[in-house]
Protein backbone atom coordinates (compact mmCIF):
# COMPACT_ATOMS: atom_id res chain seq x y z
CA UNK A 1 0.00 0.00 0.00
CA UNK A 2 0.82 3.69 -0.28
CA UNK A 3 0.76 6.52 2.05
CA UNK A 4 0.89 9.79 0.60
CA UNK A 5 2.36 12.13 3.51
CA UNK A 6 1.84 16.12 2.18
CA UNK A 7 4.50 18.61 4.14
CA UNK A 8 3.07 21.89 4.41
CA UNK A 9 4.81 25.05 5.74
CA UNK A 10 1.47 27.36 6.80
CA UNK A 11 3.08 28.99 9.98
CA UNK A 12 4.10 32.46 9.87
CA UNK A 13 7.14 33.13 11.53
CA UNK A 14 7.36 34.99 14.71
CA UNK A 15 8.74 38.18 14.90
CA UNK A 16 9.62 40.76 17.90
CA UNK A 17 10.21 44.33 17.06
CA UNK A 18 12.47 46.59 18.80
CA UNK A 19 11.66 48.88 21.56
CA UNK A 20 9.33 51.78 21.09
CA UNK A 21 11.56 55.08 21.61
CA UNK A 22 11.88 58.86 21.83
CA UNK A 23 14.84 60.74 20.05
CA UNK A 24 16.23 64.42 19.20
CA UNK A 25 15.05 65.35 15.88
CA UNK A 26 19.09 65.51 15.18
CA UNK A 27 19.71 61.87 16.24
CA UNK A 28 19.50 59.17 13.39
CA UNK A 29 16.18 57.61 12.73
CA UNK A 30 17.19 54.57 10.80
CA UNK A 31 17.28 50.47 12.24
CA UNK A 32 20.96 50.50 12.88
CA UNK A 33 20.16 53.23 15.54
CA UNK A 34 17.11 52.69 16.56
CA UNK A 35 17.41 48.57 16.50
CA UNK A 36 15.94 45.83 14.29
CA UNK A 37 13.35 43.33 14.39
CA UNK A 38 14.42 39.44 14.62
CA UNK A 39 12.33 36.42 13.60
CA UNK A 40 12.49 33.01 13.99
CA UNK A 41 10.18 29.95 12.05
CA UNK A 42 9.80 26.79 12.23
CA UNK A 43 10.55 25.84 8.86
CA UNK A 44 13.16 28.50 7.58
CA UNK A 45 16.38 28.77 9.17
CA UNK A 46 16.40 32.71 7.70
CA UNK A 47 13.35 34.43 7.20
CA UNK A 48 13.14 37.94 5.02
CA UNK A 49 13.19 40.86 7.14
CA UNK A 50 11.73 44.47 5.75
CA UNK A 51 10.07 47.29 7.43
CA UNK A 52 8.29 50.18 6.02
CA UNK A 53 7.78 53.52 7.40
CA UNK A 54 4.73 55.85 7.90
CA UNK A 55 5.65 59.51 9.23
CA UNK A 56 2.73 61.22 10.99
CA UNK A 57 3.42 65.01 11.23
CA UNK A 58 3.49 66.96 14.73
CA UNK A 59 2.81 70.63 15.28
CA UNK A 60 6.36 71.61 13.93
CA UNK A 61 8.55 70.07 11.29
CA UNK A 62 10.82 68.79 14.35
CA UNK A 63 8.08 66.90 15.96
CA UNK A 64 7.00 63.53 14.41
CA UNK A 65 6.43 60.05 14.69
CA UNK A 66 7.45 57.11 12.91
CA UNK A 67 5.41 54.09 13.04
CA UNK A 68 7.39 51.11 11.38
CA UNK A 69 5.94 47.80 10.30
CA UNK A 70 8.21 45.47 10.53
CA UNK A 71 7.35 42.15 8.57
CA UNK A 72 9.21 39.15 8.34
CA UNK A 73 8.27 35.98 5.67
CA UNK A 74 9.27 33.29 5.34
CA UNK A 75 10.39 31.00 1.78
CA UNK A 76 6.81 29.80 1.60
CA UNK A 77 5.32 32.99 1.38
CA UNK A 78 4.17 32.60 5.14
CA UNK A 79 4.66 36.54 7.11
CA UNK A 80 4.09 38.53 10.43
CA UNK A 81 4.33 42.10 11.58
CA UNK A 82 5.04 43.77 14.05
CA UNK A 83 5.22 47.86 15.00
CA UNK A 84 8.05 49.59 16.36
CA UNK A 85 7.11 53.59 17.01
CA UNK A 86 9.94 55.98 17.07
CA UNK A 87 8.53 59.38 18.78
CA UNK A 88 10.92 62.36 17.28
CA UNK A 89 10.81 66.00 18.94
CA UNK A 90 13.01 69.15 18.81
CA UNK A 91 13.67 69.65 22.65
CA UNK A 92 16.91 71.12 22.18
CA UNK A 93 17.02 75.33 21.94
CA UNK A 94 18.56 77.29 19.08
CA UNK A 95 22.54 78.34 19.65
CA UNK A 96 22.61 82.10 19.97
CA UNK A 97 25.87 84.31 19.40
CA UNK A 98 25.31 88.18 21.04
CA UNK A 99 27.49 90.37 18.74
CA UNK A 100 30.14 92.18 21.02
CA UNK A 101 29.22 94.97 23.72
CA UNK A 102 30.22 98.40 22.41
CA UNK A 103 30.16 101.97 23.72
CA UNK A 104 28.67 104.91 21.76
CA UNK A 105 28.51 108.59 21.60
CA UNK A 106 25.29 109.82 22.35
CA UNK A 107 24.98 110.86 18.75
CA UNK A 108 25.94 107.63 16.89
CA UNK A 109 22.97 105.55 16.20
CA UNK A 110 22.24 102.47 18.65
CA UNK A 111 19.95 100.38 16.34
CA UNK A 112 21.26 96.50 15.24
CA UNK A 113 22.60 98.06 12.07
CA UNK A 114 25.08 100.05 14.03
CA UNK A 115 26.44 97.92 17.03
CA UNK A 116 25.65 94.60 15.49
CA UNK A 117 23.35 91.67 14.97
CA UNK A 118 22.97 88.22 17.06
CA UNK A 119 23.62 84.84 15.29
CA UNK A 120 21.87 81.49 15.39
CA UNK A 121 22.14 78.02 14.60
CA UNK A 122 19.93 75.39 15.47
CA UNK A 123 20.05 71.13 15.10
CA UNK A 124 16.36 70.82 13.29
CA UNK A 125 15.49 73.95 12.24
CA UNK A 126 17.79 76.09 9.38
CA UNK A 127 16.49 79.44 10.66
CA UNK A 128 15.49 79.90 13.99
CA UNK A 129 13.19 83.51 14.19
CA UNK A 130 16.01 85.96 15.93
CA UNK A 131 14.24 89.14 18.47
CA UNK A 132 15.36 91.27 20.42
CA UNK A 133 14.60 93.56 23.17
CA UNK A 134 16.06 96.75 24.76
CA UNK A 135 16.03 98.12 28.07
CA UNK A 136 17.57 101.69 29.21
CA UNK A 137 19.13 101.95 32.80
CA UNK A 138 19.88 106.30 32.74
CA UNK A 139 23.45 107.29 34.33
CA UNK A 140 24.00 110.70 35.77
CA UNK A 141 22.91 113.15 32.68
CA UNK A 142 20.88 112.52 29.97
CA UNK A 143 23.49 111.79 27.22
CA UNK A 144 24.70 108.86 29.57
CA UNK A 145 22.82 105.56 29.64
CA UNK A 146 23.41 101.92 29.18
CA UNK A 147 21.18 100.13 26.34
CA UNK A 148 20.96 96.21 27.97
CA UNK A 149 19.51 94.46 24.54
CA UNK A 150 18.53 90.71 24.95
CA UNK A 151 18.53 88.91 22.07
CA UNK A 152 16.55 85.67 21.61
CA UNK A 153 16.82 83.06 18.75
CA UNK A 154 13.54 80.88 18.51
CA UNK A 155 13.09 77.15 16.92
CA UNK A 156 9.80 76.50 14.63
CA UNK A 157 9.19 74.25 17.62
CA UNK A 158 9.12 76.72 20.27
CA UNK A 159 12.76 76.15 21.43
CA UNK A 160 14.18 79.25 22.49
CA UNK A 161 17.72 80.72 24.32
CA UNK A 162 18.89 84.33 24.61
CA UNK A 163 22.01 86.17 24.90
CA UNK A 164 22.45 90.06 26.32
CA UNK A 165 24.60 92.50 24.29
CA UNK A 166 25.35 95.65 26.66
CA UNK A 167 25.65 99.05 24.98
CA UNK A 168 27.03 101.84 26.34
CA UNK A 169 26.34 105.52 25.50
CA UNK A 170 28.30 108.49 26.29
CA UNK A 171 28.17 111.91 25.87
CA UNK A 172 32.04 112.40 25.29
CA UNK A 173 31.67 115.71 22.86
CA UNK A 174 32.03 119.09 24.05
CA UNK A 175 29.64 121.42 23.51
CA UNK A 176 30.12 123.73 20.13
CA UNK A 177 30.25 127.63 21.11
CA UNK A 178 30.08 130.25 19.17
CA UNK A 179 31.31 133.97 20.34
CA UNK A 180 29.25 137.19 19.23
CA UNK A 181 31.56 138.77 16.76
CA UNK A 182 33.77 141.46 18.40
CA UNK A 183 32.39 145.27 18.79
CA UNK A 184 33.73 148.55 19.30
CA UNK A 185 31.90 150.78 22.06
Amino acid sequence: CVQTITIQDITAPVITCPADLTLSCEDPSVPAATGSATATDNCDAAPVITFTDVTTPGLCAGNYVITRIWTASDVCGNSSSCIQTITVQDITAPVITCPAGITLNCEDPSAPAATGTATATDNCDASPVITFADVTTPGLCAGNYVITRTWTATDECGNASTCIQTITVQDITAPVITCPAGITL
